[in-house]
């Protein structure tokens, strides 16, 4: 794998061997020294041009676990302040050395024309372009299910038959469309429920069921849901009237909550807004793995930049 851009791009041996790579990458934890050699050499450069925690510092972590060097690059601060592109400022940090380079861009598509440009000629991997995707969001959401469905045997298996419910603004969400390809490759079948008016355009070329009545959707007792925040920055014009009647017909409340299976799997990619989109209840249940989606980015993460930077998922 040269770049990872896209989750639709990934074919379903090739998402599953990520996935088993990932859990190699896992026992690592359980050490007293996690850090392999793989990457020993390598320069690996975070080039963010959004505000990020979760996401930056776990590639972060990823590279170091593999013996990479680590160039963390923040567009506060930088020439691109300055008025300067994304073209000269990739071309800056690859002239200096950089073997790999990992970007988050407010634009959709950054991720694209940065590898396919012939702007830099080293791999690239889309830690999230604008309301586009976030590939290795869905890789953890999807390693996540797995390992809580399947646990020490889940090697080799996908998602085929599970039932998945993606729960909010569906519309701004690059971890919905992630989601949408990747979890469909894997086999299973992927339910998005929102407001009409933040369901996505040209629905149709999406791979899923899209709905608006989020009790109906969670009648069927699907086996995991995943809860979406809103994405204020990304919206420009009044998507419902209150955030009070949000939570009342799209938020995982505490009734909607106690009536959902006790094998029902409660996601979130971060950040959450507690007493919006999802109760305490259910984000500190047992039920939730929000935690453990943040620790499993971490082997995803490494398996994705091993993957791209020996072209090997061994």
């Amino acid at each position: 794998m040269r770049h990872l851009l896209s989750t639709a791009d990934l074919a379903r041996d090739e998402a599953i061997g990520l996935l088993d790579s990932s859990e190699d990458m896992a026992t690592t934890a359980d050490r007293a020294h996690k850090k392999l050699p793989a990457l020993r050499g390598l320069t690996i450069v975070n080039l963010f041009f959004e505000d990020s925690t979760r996401t930056r510092i776990s590639f972060e972590v990823a590279e170091k676990r593999l013996s990479a060097d680590v160039i963390n690059f923040a567009a506060k601060g930088s020439s691109v302040s300055k008025g300067e592109s994304l073209k000269d400022t990739a071309q800056t940090l690859t002239a200096m050395g950089v073997d790999a380079v990992v970007i988050r861009h407010g634009a959709s598509g950054a991720a694209y024309q940065l590898a396919n440009r012939g702007w830099i000629d080293v791999p690239v991997v889309n830690a999230g372009d604008g309301t586009h995707e976030h590939p290795t969001q869905a890789l953890l959401d999807a390693y996540t299910i797995r390992k809580r469905v399947h646990g020490s045997s889940s090697r080799g298996k996908g998602l085929d038959g599970l039932r998945v419910t993606i729960v909010g603004d569906i519309a701004h969400s690059r971890v919905a469309r992630s989601n949408a390809w990747l979890l469909t490759t894997l086999g299973a079948e992927v339910t998005m429920v929102a407001p009409p008016t933040l369901l996505p355009h040209a629905r149709e070329s999406f791979p899923v069921v899209m709905e608006s009545d989020l009790d109906a959707v969670l009648a069927t007792n699907p086996d995991a849901v995943m809860m979406l925040r809103i994405q204020k920055e990304r919206m420009h014009h009044a998507f419902f009237p209150s955030e009070r009647e949000f939570s009342q017909l799209w938020g995982l409340t505490a009734e909607r909550f106690a009536r959902l299976s006790e094998r029902t799997l409660v996601m979130h990619p971060g950040p959450m807004n507690r007493g919006l989109e999802i109760c305490s209840e259910a984000a500190d249940s047992p039920q939730s793995t929000v935690i453990e989606q943040v620790a499993n980015g971490v082997f995803v993460r490494m398996a994705v930049l091993y993957s791209v930077l020996t072209g090997s998922e061994a």
